[in-house]
């Protein structure tokens, strides 16, 4: 074997992996292709025919670069890896996104590039247009807003706001999904290619829009500045403010730009405006400067020149393709209609079929509830009907008694009637009775005052019949002899002893005639309270009788009237004669 069949053969093809937005890939390449080659096979894989707006781009120690298209991938400066990675990106940015991106593809790469510069604050975007770029982006990724589908929560996977927004105010994932999905909803209808488009219209009237930044000086005095590059022209920025330029030369007004090593020359179109001069100290950023000024003002004088045959196909095309999509979606979209009546109709039908079984069900418990109440009904009505003979019969009982009761309260009324005559009588009586007390209890204290007058009238007479005796009696010895008296001694004491028992006679009669109406008076007394007894008693009896009645309220009321009937009586006391002094005591 001979020494040059030991040599180890070069190999002919390396291995690239070309990293897009949405997916990675994978190629052998020749060793002999230039970047031309590498970039027109990514773009045949993915489909891509608006090529001028997209580059590969490569990372060598954190420092982009852009593959050359003309130079030989193997030649260029790239990291030492394999397979060796790049990265398909937008590297030029449309002034209207609406107008020059033609193919979805086109739109859908930069969609995904725009709203990852915007998630890494590359671009600066306002808290209110970030919820609505996101809501966008929902509506791209999700479709139509359907709450069933839908549920709380269904974005927490998804990165849609910047940090710098979430960080600004105090609000939770949940908050910030509910404001997302309340402008997500008003989306309804709007498909993915649409959404994405929204999308970039919005995005590209952000003022970081498509601006490649880079730190220059101006002149000798090293002010430090911020060039910026897009596809309106040049812009120079403090570099504390990105947002608004200080200075801006488009690209219309611009008549050259020259670059020698580290400086560059802005020449405008108008000879008496000053020429503006910056320094950059980097000479790879100093190409990477000019290969982009260089591209936006090539793609700045192609829009405003006719669009050549094959971008006139291509928009004819996307015209017919959108068409055409549009017409699907149309057909897609009243097959869904028509899906979803259909499923409504179904879900109608057998809401209604369950409605009918219930309403069977319900009628066929109701018709059993029927002939069980039927039943119980029939059941009822005997009961009623012996219920009713029952009444019936009570109520004739109750008229009986009802008539019983009125020949009663009749009877009550005539007994109550004479029963108040009776009472009025012996009220009447006790009047009287208590008046002819009251006369007897004075004829008594006028005999008894004639009684001590007629003792007074004894007792003086008694004294002067003693004091006549005494008197007399010496006389009558003195006339007469020793023997006995005569007979007209005799007489003349006779006839003092006759006046003396003339008076006890009339006072004992006197006595007895007193005595004799005391006794009547008693007697009467004593018939009057038997009277007043058996008044009492039937009082008593009708009480009972009057509590069925009800010709009394109460037997505090009969009492009353009785009391009132006899109190005049029971107050007079008929022993208020047994005081008289008996003429015989005397």
């Amino acid at each position: 074997m001979s020494i040059m069949g030991l040599k180890k053969k070069q190999p002919k093809t390396f291995k690239v992996k070309v990293v897009t937005m949405d997916a990675e890939m994978e190629f052998n390449c020749e060793v002999k292709w230039k970047g031309k080659d590498l970039f027109d096979l990514v773009c045949r894989t993915i489909g891509l025919r608006e090529t001028w707006f997209f580059k590969l781009r490569y990372m060598v120690k954190d420092t982009y670069f852009w593959l050359k298209m003309d130079k030989r991938v193997l030649d260029q400066e790239l990291p030492k890896e394999d397979p060796i990675t790049f990265h398909f990106l937008a590297k030029f940015y449309p002034e209207k996104v609406e107008e020059e991106l033609v193919q979805e593809i086109t739109q859908h790469l930069f969609f995904l590039q725009v709203k990852k510069q915007i998630l890494d604050e590359e671009i600066y975007c306002s808290p209110e247009a970030s919820v609505l770029l996101a809501s966008y982006a929902v509506q791209a990724k999700y479709g139509d807003y359907d709450p069933n589908f839908h549920k709380p929560g269904f974005l927490a996977e998804d990165e849609l706001l910047p940090q710098r927004v979430l960080m600004q105010y105090q609000m939770t994932a949940e908050m910030w999904e509910e404001k997302i999905t309340a402008w997500y909803a008003e989306h309804r209808g709007i498909a993915r290619d649409e959404a994405e488009m929204n999308y970039l219209k919005i995005a590209q009237d952000l003022e970081m829009y498509g601006v490649n930044y880079f730190s220059i000086t101006q002149n000798k005095r090293d002010t430090e500045l911020l060039l910026g590059v897009d596809a309106q022209g040049l812009h120079i920025y403090s570099p504390n403010n990105k947002l608004t330029p200080n200075k801006s030369f488009p690209w219309s007004g611009i008549r050259n730009i020259s670059y020698s090593e580290k400086e560059f020359t802005i020449k405008p179109l108008e000879k008496k405006k000053e020429v503006f001069k910056f320094y950059s100290s980097q000479l790879k950023v100093n190409k990477l400067i000019l290969q982009l000024c260089i591209g936006n003002h090539d793609l700045f004088m192609r829009r405003r020149k006719v669009d050549s045959i094959e971008v006139q196909q291509m928009k004819a095309q996307a015209r017919e393709e959108k068409a055409r999509k549009k017409m699907e979606r149309q057909i897609l979209a009243r097959e869904k209609q028509m899906r979803e009546e259909a499923e409504r109709a179904k879900e109608e039908m057998e809401r209604r079929l369950f409605q009918l079984q219930d309403e069977a069900r319900l009628a066929n418990e109701a018709l059993i509830r029927s002939e069980e109440t039927a039943d119980l009904l029939a059941e009822k009505a005997q009961i009623a009907e012996e219920e009713a003979k029952l009444l019936a019969h009570k109520a004739a009982e109750a008229e009986q008694e009802r008539q019983r009761l009125e020949v009663t309260a009749m009877k009550t009324k005539e007994e109550k009637r004479l029963m108040e005559q009776k009472m009025r009588e012996a009220e009447l009586l006790a009047v009287k009775l208590v008046e002819e007390s009251e006369r007897r209890t004075k004829e008594a204290d006028h005999l008894k005052q004639d009684l001590s007058e007629a003792k007074d009238a004894e007792r003086r007479a008694k004294q002067k019949l003693l004091e006549i005796t005494r008197s007399t009696y010496p006389l009558v010895s003195a006339y007469t002899c020793s023997p006995p008296p005569t007979d007209g001694g005799d007489l003349c004491l006779e006839s003092g002893s006759i006046k003396t028992d003339f008076k006890d006679s009339d006072m004992k009669r006197l006595s007895m005639e007193i005595e004799r109406e005391r006794l009547d008076y008693i007697e009467k007394s004593k018939n009057l309270q038997e009277q007043l007894k058996e008044l009492k008693s039937e009082i008593e009896s009708l009480k009972l009788e009057e509590q069925h009645s009800g010709i009394f309220s109460s037997n505090r009321d009969l009492r009353d009237y009785a009391e009132a009937a006899y109190f005049p009586i029971s107050r007079w006391n008929p022993e208020a004669l047994t005081s008289t002094v008996y003429l015989e005591d005397v």
